[in-house]
C-alpha cells in the first residue's frame, strides 16, 4: 500500500531524456501556511529568505505529502548529480469558454485524433484540465495514466499514413481553437527581465546577504569610510553583473522574436486556406510552402513536394539540405521507428530557412506542424541557454568547502573573543560586536565572486583569438583537458576536396584512370552522367550551392545547372533541376538531364540517390553515389570488379577519399509520379559504375598542433564518418600514429544464426614492415604504455559497425581497448556522442574539435566541444572558433590552465589575507584593542581589492606543459601552501607582538595618540581604563597595533607575490605589468606610512611613534618571512620532481579509471591481442575471453 502511495505521489517526468525530472505531488494546508507567515514576521523575513534559497523547505513547511491526481503544489527536482529543487503550482485550463462542437460534453473524443493526450486530460462535464509549466514547457495531467504529459507537439505513435491521413486535409476550426487554448501560442517567448527582478535575484545572493550582514555590523562600529568603500564596489559589481544580464536577455529576445511573426498559409478543414500570423500555428496544422523564401516558425514534416532548407542556424554549417515528403505507406510502426536514424530528412525545423521548394504536380508543398513554440527543436537550444546544465567541476564544490572551513575558524575566534571580553567583564553589546567582528574578518567575502575573474580575462583574451564561448566557466575545465577527439573532414583536413580521379569500371573490370585536372574532358558515358546528375546543388541568387564534395564533383564535368527560373522544356514546370553540358564539356548525345526526385544523403545510410530523365527521352535513370561499402552492397555482384576491395584499399591507404557511382535503368511507364517511389525498392540491383577518388590534403597547421598535443601528453583521437583505411593513412600524416607504431584493427561482427559475436585484432598491413623496428624507443614525449620487453606503443582502430557490436556484446573489452584507441571511422552522430561519454567514463578530460555538422550532440556532450564555425557563436558548442583550423584547441588548454592556475592563486591568497588579518585581530583582541579604521581600510580596499583585480591579468604561458595543473583545491600541496604560510604568519605576528613588549621604551597604553618620541609624555594606565583619550581611540592606540599593522599588511602584499607563480602555466610575473607595478605601489605606501615622521599621517593611521631601529627589526622579520615562504612555495611545493618522489614513496597511484587500466594491462604479457579471435558467450551478454588474453590479477 505504501508503494502504491509513493508511486502515486512521486514519478519521474521526461523519463530517459536529457532533462529527466523526479515530480512529487503536495496539498496546501492552511494551518502551514499561517504558521510560516507568522514565522515570516517574527524572523524579520529570514525565513522567507531561507526558503528562497531551499524550495523544498518551502514546500515541506506549508503543504503535506499527496498524490499528484490531488495536489496543488508539485516539487521538481533533478535526477542528475546536483539534485536541485524548484516548485510550481498546478494550474486549470478551462475549455468551457470555448463555443465548442455539440457532442463534446458527451463521451465523444474532444479532438479528432483519438491518441490525443487532450481527449485524456479533459475532465468531463467540467471542461477543465490541470496543468503545470516547467521550464517553458507545458504538461498537463493524463487521466489514464495519472501522469503529466508534454503537450506542444504531436503524438510520436503516429504511423506515416496517420499523419498523412488525420492532418493532411487539416483540422477544423474548433480543433484549433482547442488546441491553441491548451498547447499555448507558436511563439519562442524570451522576455526581457526587468531590472528590478534581475537586481533583487543578484541581491538575495547568499554572498550578497552575508556582505550585508557583515556591512551592518562594521556600520555599527563606526567603520564608515571602508563600508561605504565596498558598497560603491559592491553596487558596481551587482550593477555590471545586472547590466550583463539584461545584455545577454535583450541579445537573445531580439534573436528569436523575429521568427514569432511570420504569415504562413493555413489550410483549414472545409474552409479552405488563409494567410495567418504563426503564433496561431497549432500541432497538427496543415500549411502550404508556396516557394517564397520562409524562415520556418516550427517544426513540421513535410508531406508533399520537396525543398531545399538551410540548416546553418542549427548546424553552424551553411550548406543546403533536401527535404523529402514523409512517404504514404502502410506500416503499423510509428513514422519516425520506419524511418530510423533518418527521419530529420522529412523534417523542416524552426528557425531554420526554406531556400528553395519544389512542389509535385498534385499542387503546392505541404507540411504539417510537428511541434509548436519550445517544444521546436529551435526551442530546446533556446532552453539550453536560459536553462544550462550546471558544470560539475570540483573548483567551485571545492571553493565553498573552503568558505565552509574559514567559517569554522571565524567560529572558533568569536568563541575566543567572547571569553577574553567576558573575563574583562565588558558590556554584552561590545562582546557580541567584537565576536561577530572577528567572525567576519576570518571569511573575506570576495571567494566566490575572485574565482570568475580569471575566467572573464580569459574569455576576453579568447575573444581576440577569435575563439567564442557562451559557457564561461567551461574555461576552467579547459585546463585539465588531456584528451582530444578531432573530426576529420574540414577539422584536419581540408573542407574542399579536390577531385584527383576517376576510375570507371566496365565489364565487372577497372577501367584506366580519367586524372584530374586534365586537358581533355571527361567522355559522355553513365560516370560522367552519375557525376552530372547525382548531387543535391541549387541555384541560389544565381551561385551554385551545396556540399563541397557535390561542387568539385559538379565542376569535373564542365556541366552547368540551370537556374530553376529561368528552366524552359517544359520540365521546369515542375521545379526540376536541369543540368546541360557547359561549353567546355564532352560532346554528349544529350540536350540535358532534369533531376526528377532525390532519395537524399545522410550520415545514417551513408549514401544517395536521384532518379533523373535525359530531355526528350522518356527512359528514367537512378543514380547513386555514396561510401564505397555500402554502395557495392546495393549493386548486382556480377557487376562489381573482383580486385574492388584491394583497388578501394590501394586508394584509402594513402589516404585518399573514395566515392562509389552505381547506375540503373528503372521501368516505369509514361506520366509517373517518381516522388512516391519507394527508396527501397528503387535502390536494388544496380550497376556498378566505378570509384571517384577525391585528394583530401591536411591543412598546414594540423601536423605542429598535434605534435604539440603530444609533446603536452593530450591524447589525439580521430573520429570521422570516413572510411577506416584512409582515416588510419590521415591518422599516420598527421602524426597521431608515430612511425614504428603497431595498428591494429578491429573488427566486431553481429551474431548470425548458431554463431556468436565475434570480434577480430587484425594488424594493419602497412604496419608489417615496421616489425623490425618495434624495439626503437618511441618519442618519450608520447603517453604511451610500454609492453613487456619492448618500449613501442600500439594503437586500436575500429569502424562505427564494430563500435556498436563492441558496445553490445563485448562492452567488458571497451575500457581496454579505448585506453588505446586513436581511430574511429565510419562513426555516426549518436557513435560520437556515445564514445565521448564512454571516455568521460574512464575519467578522461575531454575535449571535441568539430566542424558542427554532424558533431552537434558530440560537441555538447564534451568537457569542452570547439565547434569550427564562422558564426560568432554556434549554439551547438560551448566554444567557437572562427579561425577554421585546430590551432585553437592547445591555445584553449592554455587559456584554461592559465585561468584555473589564477583562480588557484587567487582563492589561495584570500584564505591567507583573512588569516592574516585574523591572526593580527586575535592578537590585539587579548589586551581588548582592534586595528584602526584605515589601517584595516588600505589593507582591504588598497592592497587586497586591487591585487584579486590584477593578479588574473598574467596571460597563459606560450607553451603547453607535459602535465597538468592541479585540477582540485583541496589537495595536498595547495593545502600544505596555505597550512605553511599561516604558521609563518603566527610565527611572525606573536613574535612581533611579544617583542614590542620586551622594548625599553614599551608602555602597555600610551596617554598621547602621537607626537615625536623625543617630547612624547607617557602615562602607563592598565587596559581596562581609557587614560587621556578617548574610548575609540584607546582600542586602537598601542604600541602591539604599531607593530602588527605593517606585519600584517606587508605580508599581505608578500603573499600575493608568491602566489602569482608564473611558468609553466603562466608567464612570468613582471610581463603583468598592471599587477608589477600596483604590489610596488602598494609596498612603498606601507613603507611610506611605517617610516615617516609626519603627524598628520600618525594621527590619521592613529599610529605611535617607534624607535627607527624597531622599524628596521620589522622590516627584517618581514624580509625573513618573504624568504621562507618563497623558497617553501617554490623550491618546495611547485617542485613536480619532489611530488614525484613523495608519491613514489608512499606508493601512491592516480585513481583515473584509465591509469588504472593502463596498469593493469601493462602487466599483462597476452595484451594487445593479434591476429586472433573471440566469441561472446551464447547464453548471456557476457563475454566470453579466449583465456590466453585473460590477464590475472597476480600479474
Amino acid at each position: 500500500m505504501e508503494k502504491k502511495l509513493w508511486k502515486d505521489h512521486c514519478v519521474l517526468l521526461n523519463k530517459d531524456e536529457e532533462n529527466e525530472l523526479e515530480i512529487s505531488g503536495y496539498k496546501t494546508q492552511g494551518c502551514r501556511k499561517a504558521l510560516c507567515i507568522a514565522g515570516y514576521f517574527l524572523s524579520c523575513g529570514a525565513l522567507l529568505l531561507l526558503f528562497y534559497w531551499k524550495p523544498e523547505w518551502d514546500v515541506w513547511a506549508n503543504c503535506i505529502r499527496c498524490s499528484l491526481e490531488e495536489a496543488d503544489v508539485v516539487l521538481l527536482r533533478t535526477t542528475d548529480e546536483f539534485q536541485r529543487y524548484s516548485w510550481k503550482k498546478v494550474t486549470w485550463i478551462d475549455l468551457s469558454t470555448l463555443a465548442l462542437p455539440v457532442g463534446s460534453n458527451s463521451d465523444g473524443p474532444l479532438v479528432a485524433d483519438k491518441d490525443s493526450v487532450i481527449n485524456r486530460a479533459v475532465m468531463k462535464p467540467q471542461l477543465k484540465m490541470r496543468c503545470i509549466q516547467v521550464q517553458k514547457i507545458r504538461y498537463i495531467w493524463d487521466f489514464s495514466v495519472k501522469e503529466f504529459k508534454k503537450v506542444g507537439s504531436l503524438e510520436d505513435s503516429n504511423t506515416c499514413h496517420s499523419i498523412h491521413h488525420k492532418f493532411g486535409a487539416g483540422l477544423t476550426r474548433e480543433e484549433q481553437k482547442i488546441r491553441q487554448l491548451v498547447c499555448g501560442p507558436n511563439a519562442i517567448e524570451v522576455e526581457i527581465r526587468p531590472i528590478w527582478k534581475l537586481l533583487f535575484k543578484e541581491i538575495l545572493n547568499p554572498f550578497y546577504v552575508f556582505q550585508a550582514f557583515t556591512l551592518t555590523l562594521w556600520l555599527s562600529q563606526g567603520y564608515t569610510e571602508y563600508s561605504v568603500a565596498i558598497i560603491i564596489l559592491s553596487i558596481i559589481s551587482v550593477g555590471l553583473t545586472v547590466y550583463d544580464l539584461r545584455q545577454q536577455s535583450t541579445k537573445l529576445h531580439d534573436l528569436v522574436d523575429e521568427h514569432n511573426k511570420v504569415q504562413v498559409t493555413v489550410c483549414t478543414k472545409s474552409k479552405g486556406c488563409e494567410e495567418r500570423e504563426s503564433c496561431y500555428l497549432v500541432p497538427g496544422d496543415m500549411f502550404l510552402l508556396d516557394g517564397k523564401k520562409l524562415s520556418l516558425p516550427c517544426d513540421a514534416v513535410l508531406i508533399d513536394g520537396s525543398c531545399i532548407v538551410n540548416e546553418g542556424m542549427l548546424t553552424g554549417e551553411s550548406i543546403p539540405v533536401t527535404k523529402t515528403p514523409l512517404p504514404l505507406v502502410e506500416s503499423p510502426m510509428p513514422w519516425k521507428t520506419h524511418s530510423m536514424e533518418d527521419y530529420r530528412r522529412h523534417v523542416l525545423f524552426c528557425g531554420t530557412e526554406v531556400i528553395q521548394v519544389k512542389p509535385t504536380g498534385r499542387g503546392p508543398a505541404r507540411a504539417i506542424v510537428l511541434q509548436t513554440g519550445f517544444n521546436t527543436a529551435k526551442g530546446d537550444l533556446v532552453r539550453s541557454i536560459l536553462y544550462p546544465k550546471p558544470v560539475n567541476f570540483k573548483l567551485y564544490r571545492d571553493a565553498f568547502k573552503f568558505i565552509v572551513g574559514l567559517s569554522v575558524i571565524g567560529m572558533f575566534g568569536l568563541i575566543y573573543t567572547v571569553c577574553v571580553f567576558v573575563s574583562h567583564k565588558k558590556p554584552v553589546a561590545d562582546v557580541v560586536a567584537m565576536a561577530l567582528l572577528l567572525l567576519t574578518v576570518a571569511v573575506p567575502p570576495a571567494i566566490p565572486a575572485a574565482l570568475t575573474t580569471g575566467t572573464v580575462y580569459a574569455q576576453r583574451r579568447l575573444k581576440k583569438k577569435k575563439i567564442f564561448c557562451i559557457s564561461p566557466q567551461r574555461i576552467n575545465i579547459c585546463g585539465q583537458i588531456n584528451l582530444v577527439c578531432f573530426d576529420k573532414t574540414g577539422t584536419l583536413t581540408e573542407d574542399g576536396l579536390d577531385l584527383w580521379g576517376v576510375i570507371p569500371s566496365e565489364g565487372s573490370r577497372f577501367q584506366k584512370i580519367h586524372k584530374f585536372p586534365s586537358s581533355t574532358p571527361l567522355p559522355w558515358g553513365p560516370v560522367c552522367g552519375a557525376m552530372a546528375s547525382c548531387h543535391s546543388l541549387v541555384v541560389v541568387d544565381k551561385k551554385i550551392q551545396g556540399d563541397p564534395l557535390d561542387l568539385k564533383m559538379f565542376d569535373g564535368t564542365h556541366w552547368e545547372v540551370e537556374d530553376s527560373s529561368t528552366a524552359q522544356d517544359g520540365v521546369g514546370a515542375l521545379d526540376t533541376c536541369i543540368v546541360r553540358p557547359g561549353p567546355k564539356a564532352s560532346n554528349a548525345p544529350v540536350e540535358g538531364i532534369a533531376i526528377l526526385h532525390q532519395f537524399p544523403f545522410s550520415s545514417g545510410l551513408q549514401r544517395m540517390s536521384v532518379v533523373s530523365q535525359k530531355i526528350g527521352e522518356e527512359q528514367y535513370d537512378l543514380y547513386m553515389k555514396g561510401a564505397p561499402e555500402i554502395v557495392s552492397s546495393f549493386c548486382r555482384q556480377d557487376t562489381v570488379p573482383a580486385n574492388f576491395l584491394k583497388e578501394l584499399k590501394m586508394y584509402t591507404s594513402q589516404g585518399f577519399r573514395v566515392i562509389a557511382l552505381a547506375h540503373k535503368v528503372l521501368n516505369l511507364g509514361k506520366d509517373v509520379d517518381v516522388s512516391n517511389l519507394k527508396r527501397e525498392e528503387a535502390e536494388s540491383g544496380l550497376v556498378f559504375l566505378g570509384l571517384l577518388v577525391m585528394e583530401n590534403r591536411l591543412k598546414q597547421e594540423t601536423k605542429p598542433v598535434l605534435q604539440e598535443l603530444t609533446a603536452a601528453r593530450v591524447r589525439n583521437v580521430m573520429v570521422t564518418g570516413d572510411n577506416l583505411q584512409t582515416a588510419v593513412t590521415v591518422a599516420r600524416n598527421a602524426g597521431m600514429i608515430h612511425r614504428g607504431s603497431k595498428v591494429i584493427l578491429v573488427e566486431a561482427n553481429e551474431p548470425e544464426g548458431s554463431t556468436p559475436a565475434s570480434i577480430a585484432w587484425q594488424l594493419a598491413e602497412d604496419c608489417k614492415e615496421n616489425t623490425a623496428a618495434l624495439c626503437e624507443v618511441c618519442a618519450n614525449t608520447e603517453e604511451k604504455i610500454t609492453l613487456e620487453g619492448q618500449t613501442c606503443n600500439y594503437h586500436f582502430a575500429m569502424n562505427g559497425k564494430s563500435y556498436q557490436v563492441i558496445i553490445k556484446h563485448f562492452y567488458s573489452l571497451l575500457p581496454k581497448i579505448l585506453v588505446n584507441a586513436t581511430v574511429f571511422a565510419r562513426m555516426s552522430p549518436g557513435q560520437k556522442s556515445s564514445l565521448i561519454e564512454e571516455f568521460q567514463k574512464l575519467d578522461y578530460y575531454v575535449g571535441m574539435c568539430g566542424d558542427g555538422a554532424n558533431d552537434c550532440g558530440a560537441l555538447k556532450m564534451a568537457h569542452a566541444g570547439i565547434s569550427l564555425s564562422e558564426q560568432e557563436a554556434s549554439v551547438a558548442s560551448p566554444f567557437t572558433s572562427q579561425i577554421p583550423n585546430i590551432q585553437c584547441v592547445p591555445e584553449l588548454i592554455r587559456e584554461g590552465r592559465a585561468a584555473l592556475v589564477a583562480s588557484f592563486a587567487v582563492v589561495k591568497y584570500l584564505t591567507l589575507y583573512g588569516l592574516i588579518q585574523f591572526v593580527g585581530t586575535a592578537l590585539l583582541i587579548w589586551q581588548l584593542q582592534i586595528f584602526g579604521i584605515h589601517q584595516y581600510l588600505i589593507q582591504d580596499v588598497i592592497i587586497t581589492l586591487l591585487v584579486c583585480l590584477t593578479m588574473s591579468l598574467t596571460e597563459a604561458y606560450p607553451k603547453l606543459a607535459p602535465y597538468r595543473p592541479p585540477g582540485q583545491l583541496i589537495s595536498p600541496p595547495l593545502l600544505l601552501s596555505i597550512t605553511l604560510n599561516v604558521c609563518f604568519t603566527i610565527i611572525m605576528q606573536t613574535c612581533g607582538f611579544l617583542l614590542v613588549k620586551q622594548q625599553p621604551w614599551y608602555v602597555v597604553l600610551a596617554g598621547q595618540r602621537y607626537g615625536s618620541p623625543g617630547n612624547q609624555t607617557v602615562s602607563p594606565t592598565s587596559p581596562g581604563e581609557n587614560g587621556t583619550s578617548s574610548g575609540a581611540q584607546s582600542t586602537v592606540l598601542s604600541y602591539e597595533d604599531a607593530t602588527l599593522w605593517p606585519l600584517s599588511s606587508i605580508n599581505c602584499i608578500i603573499v600575493a607575490f608568491v602566489f602569482s607563480k608564473g611558468k609553466p602555466f603562466r608567464k612570468p610575473i613582471y610581463t603583468n605589468y598592471v599587477f608589477s607595478v600596483l604590489l610596488a605601489l602598494q609596498l612603498a605606501i606601507c613603507l611610506f606610512l611605517f617610516f615617516t615622521d609626519v603627524d598628520a599621517v600618525y594621527s590619521g593611521m592613529q599610529f605611535l611613534y617607534t624607535p627607527m631601529i624597531w622599524r628596521v627589526y620589522v622590516l627584517l622579520m618581514l624580509l625573513v618571512t618573504f624568504c621562507v615562504s618563497f623558497f617553501t612555495e617554490d623550491v618546495i611545493l611547485q617542485n613536480k620532481h619532489l611530488w614525484l618522489l613523495i608519491k613514489s614513496c608512499f606508493g601512491y597511484q592516480s585513481n583515473s579509471q584509465y591509469r588504472k587500466w593502463q596498469r593493469m594491462l601493462q602487466g599483462d604479457p597476452n595484451w594487445p591481442p593479434v591476429n586472433a579471435e573471440d566469441f561472446a558467450a551464447k547464453s548471456t551478454d557476457e563475454i566470453y575471453v579466449n583465456p590466453t588474453y585473460k590477464y590475472s590479477d597476480e600479474d
